[in-house]
Order: C-alpha cells, then sequence, then structure tokens
C-alpha cells in the first residue's frame, strides 16, 4: 500500500501554514478598506484551514497499519477527507454566493487599491501552492493532496475574481464610469459557480470509493490485459478492481485447464499476481480463485459467478 510520507506530510503542513497566514491576509485588508469581496474570501481560506487539519488528520491516520477491526487498513481515512473538503468548498461557494448577490443590491464602497493588492497576492500566492501541492499529489499518491490541490486550484479562481472585480470597481471609481461597481459581486458569483462545479466533482469521486465502485474500465482493460497475457489463462469469468485509499484492490475469476495440478495452479496465480504488481504500483493486493477449463466441452458456469459475458 502506498504510505505518506514525511514528504507527503510537509507538503499538507506548508499549505496549512500558508492558508492561515493568506486568511489573516484578506480578513484584515477586507475588513479595513470595506471589500465585501476579500471579506468573502477571506471566510473561504478560512474554510481551507479547517480542510487542511483534516488532510493532515486523515493522512496520518491512513499511515496506520491494518488491524483486527480494519483487516484492509486505514487507507479511506482520505477519501472521506476529500468528501469533507468538498462539503466545506459547497459550503463556501453557497456563502460567497449570499454574499455576492448581497452586495448587488448594497451602496457602493470606495475601493482602496490595497484591497486590489491583496487579492493578486493571494492569487499569486494560490498559484504557487497549486503548482507546489500538484506536484507533491502526483508524486506521492496521495488523494488528500489532490484534494487540497483542486481546494487551491478554486482559491485561484476565487481570488483572481476578486482582483479583477476589486481592479474594475477602483478604476472605475477614478475615471467616474457608472455601473462599474458591480464589477466586484458579479465576478464573485460566476467565482461561486466554479468552485461549487469543482466540489461536486470532488464529492461525487470520494463518494465512489467509498461506496465501492469499480474503477474505470479503461484501467479495467489494462489490468484484464496483464491476466490474458499468461496463454494457460483461457478465459476471465471475473473481474473486479476498487480503489481502497490510495492503492487498488483486485479479485478475478479465471479458467485454465483443468489438467492443472493445484500447485501449477497456485504457480500461475502467484506469477499472474507478481506481473500485476510490478506493472501496477498502486495495485496492493490480487486476489485469484481459478475454475476448470476443458477443450471441445461447454462451461458450466459455478453460481459464483454472476452477470457473465458469454464469449
Amino acid at each position: 500500500m502506498t504510505y505518506e510520507g514525511p514528504k507527503a506530510l510537509l507538503t499538507a503542513w506548508v499549505s496549512l501554514v500558508s492558508n492561515l497566514l493568506l486568511t489573516l491576509l484578506k480578513l484584515i485588508f477586507g475588513l479595513v478598506f470595506h471589500s465585501t469581496a476579500l471579506v468573502a474570501d477571506g471566510v473561504h481560506n478560512g474554510g481551507d484551514v479547517i480542510a487542511s487539519v483534516a488532510t493532515i488528520g486523515s493522512m496520518k491516520l491512513s499511515n496506520h497499519p491494518a488491524d483486527r477491526e480494519h483487516p484492509y487498513g486505514h487507507g479511506k481515512a482520505e477519501d472521506l477527507s476529500t468528501a469533507f473538503i468538498s462539503i466545506i468548498l459547497i459550503a463556501a461557494a453557497l456563502f460567497l454566493t449570499f454574499e455576492a448577490i448581497k452586495a448587488l443590491f448594497a451602496p457602493a464602497l470606495p475601493i482602496s487599491v490595497w484591497a486590489f493588492g491583496a487579492a493578486l497576492v493571494s492569487a499569486l500566492s494560490k498559484w504557487l501552492l497549486y503548482r507546489y501541492t500538484n506536484k507533491a499529489a502526483v508524486r506521492y499518491h496521495s488523494k488528500s493532496l489532490r484534494a487540497t490541490a483542486s481546494d487551491h486550484l478554486a482559491d485561484i479562481y476565487a481570488s483572481f475574481a476578486a482582483a479583477i472585480g476589486l481592479g474594475i470597481s477602483w478604476i472605475g471609481s477614478i475615471l467616474h464610469i457608472p455601473y462599474t461597481h458591480y464589477g466586484d459581486p458579479l465576478a464573485g458569483i460566476v467565482v461561486s459557480l466554479l468552485i461549487f462545479r469543482i466540489a461536486v466533482i470532488m464529492i461525487v469521486k470520494a463518494s465512489n470509493v467509498l461506496m465501492e465502485s469499480s474503477v474505470d474500465a479503461k484501467t479495467q482493460e489494462k489490468y484484464s490485459a496483464v491476466i490474458l497475457s499468461f496463454p494457460e489463462v483461457k478465459k476471465i469469468d471475473i473481474l473486479r478492481a476498487r480503489e481502497h485509499g490510495n492503492a487498488v484492490l483486485i479479485d478475478a475469476q479465471i479458467r485454465i485447464p483443468g489438467s492443472y495440478t493445484i500447485q501449477e495452479g497456485d504457480d500461475l496465480t502467484e506469477a499472474i499476481r507478481s506481473k500485476m504488481l510490478q506493472a501496477y504500483p498502486d495495485v496492493e493486493e490480487v486476489l485469484i480463485h481459478i475454475n476448470p477449463w476443458y477443450e471441445d466441452q461447454e462451461l458450466v458456469e459455478p453460481d459464483s459467478v454472476p452477470h457473465l459475458d458469454h464469449k
């Protein structure tokens, strides 16, 4: 199984500290310079702080070895964390939408260049954090870091939208352009919808894993190819593959010649397992059940084989 090493945890800690600093920056500048968008973005960042704490906790929990109560380990802790982060993002998107709509009907307030600058600094910081976290998520095969990277990406949209809205309002106030004060709340509504979309995609993926859904068809075909690369395998009755945290668990039922001895069958299944683990490092376990195959004889499928594809 893929375990979260110290470097992966360091990435999560960097995200936590960065989110905390950015939250303080946005809230202070937003409150001092009366920027609704910046305050709302700061509250959104406050949710990211909670999400970062959840990420670190889930990564440490997923490292715990299997025990009697959890024989398959604690890998799904990361999927629970991803679902939790998604809920925070959805709540943040709804809050930002509410604040933006409220700002549309509120009296226009003067926009400070300092608030505009704070939004730009936040957007740039989040872009750097996204690049850093996303690379770490790919390198360490971490779902929690991948969810955190998606959160940073949503923050980039939010911060850039706040910067664009503040910039339009600021320039409009200087040049006395009518209706430019609507730029800030309108940009906030657009970004809220983008954040909501990202959150829904994340929570659907996490829910699929928690509900034991299969890996996608293309990945399953790759696993089939490995098994069928052994000429002794005449047919695959069943192939199931599911994600478990950062790992994949595979179980299969195959048909091999009925003349094979138990030892020969065992040697074959061990060879298939070894090749699968070598070809796909994220695969943690391969369980194979063998059924007999006889040439020129009609197959009598066992009751344990559901929904057979007779080919």
